[in-house]
């Protein structure tokens, strides 16, 4: 009986939640998409709808719909909005399927709204456990669902795959899609192949994970395949001859740390070819000397891999970053083009991934028909030997003998933020980065599953930022770059200042829409790059907009809330200007005159307490723990993206609590973990708590007017915590 009730509790808890629309009985449900439709996104009777995450297979963000071009887009104005209830990272590209607009927000809740009016169908919660949060390396952030035959399909955080009733919200079924071991989790949007749901997992960035793909039969949520990225440990027995031939590129005991090579991201499809493409993530560790210390190119880290959707059948493959050091990922944005190639037309799969290079390759038979530097700089390789399709390293660059800035970051030059393709212009959109970080070789890695992996001791995405914010922000920038793949150049940039902007849109009308982690929502001249058109929405946006229409009606919608990944990392960048403003989804059309809420006003920063009694040592050691366990999302250097508290505004009380928080599980409910593991030592505690006290203290300074003091001792408390531990 106690059995019975649990599993009756668990259901009901994940159950969806309908709205009452007694109103609007009449308003379309749907979500009936078929493979015919998802083929024929190129029709006129479909240019109305967005029914995949890149609106078709070929992932090319493009929108047929021309009524908002260059001429009117000055007249656009707010439709309606949508908040969500919360103020976490949103990284959604909604779907606009018949009149109805699906899209997610933080923790893997999927919301239904009339496209036309924003009112509520109905919305689900999948009830990740909070208490988990220490799994998931980049915030609680989804970027959308499938949709498939009258089903919408969810990844969730905490690793299952659930089908959803589009018409109702009810659950279909649920399937657990991640391994038992290993912080996997699921933020990426589920694909739709040849009648299979597909979809990868996160996690590299933390020790036991090994990166996969697998495909699911929609009707029943049974697994149709599974496909392992890199290779598992040998005494056990290899899957097939590939994971064989692929063991044979590792050395040491690699499988003990997992390996990596996660799918978490970019998948696409090409039905006529009838191959699937997948991108393959970075090493875990990001060392290449930790995980494989004899060499070896550490298959398929850093690839796009051909496979046949039906089976799982490996096809091709080429390895953009052979035992990549520098947490370069293949999971970023692909798109499937036909462009004219030396006198013919090729069909091609094009990518802009984290190193620095825009790839274009026959995506036939994978043959690498171009990688040239799209990146402002790239000094981890000086170009590509097309005759082998390996890239060419500079020396020193892998920080093996000696500490090295590296260009790009662990960043990349181009993070998951999708780009766009206009088959009218021909060029490629793609949002940015310029940013490069120290990296070195001392031994700092810690086998955990809730520690980052980094495996140096300047990890890209943690203690690089932390340096770069404090000390050279002049080498940060974020920028749209128009890219033209035939003559393989930019044909024009706009710089935007800050890093880790949203996705992008191009039109039929000839532009570009963008928004900005700063707050504005943009659209671009898609020829000149001349701006058109800015709202200012109160709040960061990372996710990527879409244009649909109603009743012949031209819409654009973008969701908005920053946090998690890239924003935490950068918070510096909008440190005086972020607002306790609800993550939103805003819908745009010409003539919209809808208004915002009034923001809530700041709340007054509480003074600090007093400092503890406390040398640079213990300091040092506070901010190496920061780094490992609370950057993540509270942000590098303590100063937050606005979507999670900022621990330098701490009250009183909060701070008289700070260690039942941190080690007591006190907030577990609400997301926050309990580190009572990793902080066993109450030295350490003290430690943590000193640094955090600090920073608010440095903050007050800059408050004050002193700025440099705060980078100088910044930069010395990373500096020293290299040294020392």
């Amino acid at each position: 009986m106690t059995r019975f009730l649990v599993l009756f509790a668990l259901l009901i808890t994940q159950m969806s939640v309908p709205i009452a629309r007694a109103e609007t009985a009449g308003a379309p449900v749907s979500g009936d998409v078929s493979d015919a439709r998802l083929r024929s996104v190129k029709a006129s009777g479909e240019d109305a709808n967005w029914l995949a995450h890149g609106r078709g297979y070929a992932e090319r963000r493009y929108s047929p719909l021309d009524e908002i071009d260059n001429g009117n887009v000055a007249e656009l104005g707010l439709a309606w909005s949508f908040d969500v209830g919360n103020r976490f990272v949103m990284q959604t590209t909604p779907l606009a399927i018949d009149g109805v607009l699906y899209f997610t927000a933080a923790w893997s809740v999927v919301h239904a709204l009339d496209a036309k009016t924003g009112e509520e169908l109905w919305r689900f919660d999948p009830q990740v456990p909070r208490e988990e949060s220490y799994r998931y390396c980049c915030g609680f952030s989804n970027r959308g669902v499938a949709a498939y035959q009258g089903s919408l399909f969810l990844g969730t955080l905490d690793g299952r795959l659930i089908a959803i009733d589009a018409a109702s919200g009810d659950v279909l079924w649920s399937q657990k899609s991640v391994p038992a071991d290993g912080s996997y989790s699921s933020q990426g949007a589920p694909r739709i192949a040849k009648g299979l749901v597909i979809i990868g997992a996160g996690g590299a960035e933390f020790t036991g994970t090994r990166g996969f793909v697998a495909a699911y039969h929609p009707d029943t949520g049974e697994k149709a395949w599974h496909f392992w990225t890199v290779p598992g440990n040998p005494a056990e027995g290899f899957e097939n001859e590939l994971m064989e031939r692929a063991a044979k590129t590792w050395t040491g005991d690699w499988w003990e740390l997992g390996g990596g090579g996660t799918v978490w991201d970019s998948v696409a499809y090409d039905p006529e070819l009838d191959l699937l493409y997948i991108g393959v993530g970075n090493g875990s560790p990001h060392n290449r000397r930790i995980r494989s210390p004899e060499g070896g190119d550490n298959l398929f880290l850093c690839s796009i891999i051909a496979l046949r959707p039906e089976t799982g059948e490996y096809v091709w493959h080429h390895q953009q970053v052979p035992a990549e050091t520098w947490d370069y990922t293949a999971t970023q944005h692909m798109i499937l083009a036909e462009i004219e190639w030396d006198g013919s037309q090729r069909k091609v799969l094009m990518q802009a991934p984290k190193a620095g290079f825009f790839y274009i390759y026959d995506r036939e038979t994978g043959e690498l028909l171009s990688a040239e530097k799209y990146g402002r700089q790239v000094t981890w390789a000086s170009h590509y030997d097309m005759q082998t399709g390996r890239p060419v390293e500079v020396a020193g660059q892998d920080f093996a003998e000696e500490p090295a800035t590296v260009f790009p970051s662990g960043l990349g030059a181009h993070n998951w933020q999708p780009m766009s393709y206009s088959p009218r212009t021909g060029l490629v959109y793609i949002p940015a980065m310029d940013m490069g970080a120290p990296m070195s070789d001392e031994p700092v890695f810690r086998a955990s599953r809730r520690v980052f992996s980094t495996g140096n001791e300047s990890d890209g995405a943690i203690h690089n930022a932390q340096l770069v914010q404090t000390m050279l922000p002049e080498v940060m920038n974020g920028y749209l770059l128009a890219w033209d793949p035939r003559e393989q150049k930019s044909v024009w940039e706009v710089d935007q200042g800050a890093m880790g902007n949203g996705g992008t849109l191009v039109t039929a009308g000839d532009l570009v829409f963008q928004g900005m982690i700063d707050g504005g929502f943009t659209a671009f001249d898609a020829r000149d790059g001349t701006e058109r058109f800015r709202f200012e929405t109160q709040n960061g946006i990372m996710g990527s907009p879409i244009s649909y229409a109603v009743d012949g009606e031209q819409y654009v919608a973008v969701a908005a809330a920053r946090g998690g990944g890239l924003s935490a990392v950068l918070g510096r960048q909008f440190d005086r200007t972020n607002t306790p403003t609800s993550g939103r989804l805003l819908t745009f059309r010409i003539g919209g005159h809808a208004k915002l809420p009034m923001p809530m006003e700041k709340q007054k920063v509480q003074k600090p307490p007093a400092m503890p009694d406390v040398d640079a040592e213990i300091l040092a050691r506070g901010s190496r723990l920061y780094s490992e366990l609370c950057a993540r999302c509270h942000g590098t250097g303590v100063v937050a993206s606005g979507g999670i508290p900022d621990l330098r505004h701490m009250s009183p009380g909060t701070h008289s609590r700070f260690g039942n928080i941190v080690v007591g599980g006190a907030y577990v409910s609400i997301g926050m973990p309990d580190f009572q593991e990793e902080l066993a030592d109450p030295a350490d505690l003290a430690a943590l708590h000193a640094y955090v006290i600090e920073q608010a203290h440095e903050d007050e300074a800059l408050r004050n007017g002193n700025p440099v003091w705060r980078a100088i001792k910044q930069a010395a408390y990373s500096t020293l915590a290299w040294i020392l531990f």
